[in-house]
């Protein structure tokens, strides 16, 4: 086995805690050299670990007063109705925010500040859930 350690640079510092701001080489040769690549895997290059996919999870599952009847109630009818239920009730909201807006006045940026504000507080009550 043939092994050359070495160091180049100096030691810095101001004389309480020396730092070294040279850099390390090594160098192995022969047969010793594939024996450490294999058992330390330095300098393998392998292809990218495979990303772990996102989990599309509620965050609001269980939360909110409502949260518990909401849950029951998608367990009862299915997700897939539940979530078409879901979808008429929401287009029902923002059509009665809507023509409040056009009632009293109110601009676009205003309506859609009401209708942010009902989804907040549609997950604080757990109605999406």
């Amino acid at each position: 086995m043939v092994a050359l350690i070495s160091a180049t640079g100096g030691l810095k510092g101001d004389g309480v805690l020396p730092s070294f701001g040279g850099s390390w080489g090594c160098s192995i040769q022969g047969e010793d050299y594939w024996v450490l690549m294999r058992s330390s895997r330095v300098g393998v290059v392998t292809a990218r670990p495979a990303r772990a996919q996102p989990v599309m999870k509620n965050v609001n599952e269980g939360k909110g007063l409502f949260a518990p009847i909401v849950v029951v109630t998608r367990n009862l009818i299915g997700k897939k109705r539940f979530n078409q239920l879901r979808g008429k009730a929401i287009a029902l909201h923002s059509q009665v925010i809507t023509e409040f807006c056009k009632s009293i006045g109110a601009d676009a940026k205003q309506r859609q500040g009401l209708i942010r504000l009902a989804k907040k507080n549609g997950e604080r009550l757990g109605f999406l859930a």
